[in-house]
């Protein structure tokens, strides 16, 4: 009996010590399974105001690439955005036949690495996919891209980052 005592009066002792210990340290286990945040086309998605991106990113075949490792930074038009389009812009976009225009629309709006909004504020210009660049403005507390306004910055991608904006920008 007074081993068995001891023994348990060890055992209350060693876990009142472990516990603590446990808890102050990370489990690396629990780091490498810890959930990774959604790729660029996931969160799209997921956030519901990007139907039409996502659709044109489909028509284009370059949801493949917004998935890979990146990173890139992605000036996203929300479905407002598109809709302030002339008519019929985007059904036509979306045809087979004018892929590569649209091709050349999307990558208009992706800068290649991870480009914050602290990051971008002191730019006034940036390189993207397409091969051109988008001028960068700061007034009055926002943010331009080209002529669309950035309203909202910094959406964190497992491959990168979205700025959302309002506008569709168009390469020249």
């Amino acid at each position: 009996m007074k081993h068995f005592l001891t023994l348990a009066a060890f055992a209350v002792v060693a876990s009142l010590v472990a516990v603590p210990a446990l808890a102050a340290d990370k489990c690396p286990l629990n780091d490498q399974h810890a959930e990774a945040k959604p790729d660029i086309v996931a969160t799209a998605v997921d956030a519901g105001s990007f139907s039409t991106l996502v659709a044109a990113v489909q028509a284009a075949d370059l949801v493949g690439t917004l998935q890979g490792d990146g990173p890139f930074t992605v000036f996203a038009p929300t479905d407002d955005a598109f809709a302030k389009l002339p008519e019929g812009t985007v059904e036509t976009l979306l045809k087979p036949e004018n892929k590569s225009k649209l091709v050349a629309i999307l990558t208009y709006h992706v800068v290649p690495g991870k480009v914050t909004a602290a990051d971008v504020v002191k730019l006034d210009k940036a390189t993207t996919v397409q091969g051109s660049d988008v001028t960068i403005s700061v007034a009055d507390g926002g943010v331009k891209i080209d002529n669309a306004n950035v309203v909202q910055a910094d959406i964190e991608c497992g491959n990168g980052v979205i700025h959302v904006i309002d506008s569709v920008i168009i390469p020249e």
